[in-house]
């Protein structure tokens, strides 16, 4: 499955792969045919109605995702046409017994959701492992710690890097937990009460979250988004966190400052126009996913306030938001994680970069020396003129270092 031009900087193949039509109407089929063996198994319907629903469910290949798709623009939904190409071809009336559109919606949803989860899993678990490298090859590197863009003090790379590892590791820790919140069914029919199944409608839902391996919550959620909308904050926290990590890089690829590079990648990094430009298009690409959630993540979030048992244009919103916001993690951590695990680090440019300020990195150890004997006023004076090498006590770059270390290892073995 290849990615849409228009997402070709905004989506990877593997999720292009899980959002694809074909992907979606197999969701969509997994429901009803889950569906079609709980309520056989519950003695509701037939178990050869549910047999001959299996049987159709599983040639997706049948169906014509173009006549479905047009049809469900028209129907304000793909359940129903989805119902009736299935019911036809499994010339029985059983299929979608006692369900409702939000029903395979939200499920083949959220069983999209969980294709997802592997998918970044796999992309973080490289992110970690590269990071956990970085920052312990470099943990004795010497470079500028920058404040407000500026020069400040001594720290090191190890340090830096292990604070983007504890950030990302944060960050899916959310995410992790919040899609162990979100992976529930839902099944609810008509008005969320499964009024047409009598007395066997929560027996059914028992089974039908057994046979699809979810959840099974107290009711249905047709008219509450709290648990989907909490998952989509949790990746959009991520995959700003993973934005300020390349933001980082590619500050420190720019060539006045030279002391990393992205690895080098053939198609990748050049300029249409300029033929020496190596380009940090890795972190372009993060950078410019995390520009994209905070306004997906709204929207969805305005879809939380619903009407009654089930809402008008708000839930239906939802496929397109939640694609685009996992789509932006996901574009996010493959390219942090591809990053990372190239990087270049440049221990003398950075080494140099710090000399050059020709001591100023030392200018609030001046003051702490100086304080004493000349007062705290004069002392932050004689430190702004910028003649500290004179001045007895300062150590070297790699005395000046403060807890540093103590604070790198804590960010590798700890989770505050």
């Amino acid at each position: 499955m290849f990615t849409r031009l228009v997402e070709s900087l905004a989506a990877t193949e593997a999720l292009s792969s899980v959002f694809s039509d074909v992907s979606v109407l197999r969701a969509m089929l997994e429901f009803e045919t889950a569906l079609a063996r709980a309520e056989a198994g519950c003695g509701v319907i037939p178990g050869e109605a549910a047999n001959k629903i299996a049987e159709a469910a599983a040639r997706a290949d049948t169906f014509d995702i173009s006549e479905l798709t047009r049809l469900s623009l028209a129907a304000g939904t793909p359940a129903i046409p989805l119902v009736k190409m299935l019911s036809e071809r499994a010339e029985v009336d059983y299929a979608h017994w006692g369900a409702t559109s939000q029903d395979v919606v939200d499920t083949a949803l959220v069983l999209l959701l969980r294709q997802c989860r592997d998918v970044l899993q796999r992309d973080h678990n490289r992110l970690m492992t590269a990071l956990l490298r970085l920052s312990g090859e470099h943990a004795g590197t010497v470079m500028l710690a920058r404040t407000l863009l500026q020069p400040a003090v001594p720290t090191t790379f190890g340090l830096k890097a292990a604070g983007w590892l504890a950030g990302a590791r944060r960050g899916w820790d959310r995410v992790s937990s919040r899609f162990d919140e979100a992976l529930y069914l839902q099944f609810g029919g008509a008005g969320g009460t499964l009024a047409a199944l009598g007395d066997r409608g929560l027996e059914v839902s028992a089974a039908l979250a057994s046979e699809l391996g979810l959840q099974l919550p107290d009711a249905s959620w047709h008219g509450y988004r709290d648990r989907l909308a909490a998952l989509m904050a949790a990746l959009s926290i991520y995959t700003a966190t993973l934005g300020k990590m390349a933001l980082d890089i590619a500050l420190l690829m720019q060539f006045e400052v030279g002391e990393v590079a992205e690895p080098e990648r053939a198609g990748r990094g050049g300029s249409s126009a300029m033929p020496q430009k190596r380009n940090p298009t890795g972190c372009m690409l993060a950078v410019a996913a995390a520009k994209r959630v905070p306004g997906l993540l709204a929207d969805f979030a305005g879809g939380i306030v619903l009407e009654h048992e089930r809402a008008l244009g708000g839930w239906q919103s939802e496929w397109t938001l939640a694609q685009g916001i996992v789509q932006a993690a996901g574009v996010a951590v493959e390219s942090m994680a591809d990053v990372a695990e190239g990087l270049r680090v440049d221990a003398a440019r950075m080494r140099n970069n710090l000399e050059a300020t020709k001591g100023a990195v030392f200018a609030e150890k001046a003051v702490v020396l100086l304080t004493p004997q000349i007062g705290k006023e004069a002392a932050r004076k004689k430190a702004a003129e910028g003649r500290l090498p004179d001045i007895p006590g300062l150590e070297a770059a790699e005395e000046y270092l403060g807890s540093a270390e103590a604070f790198r290892r804590r960010l590798l073995e700890g989770d505050r």
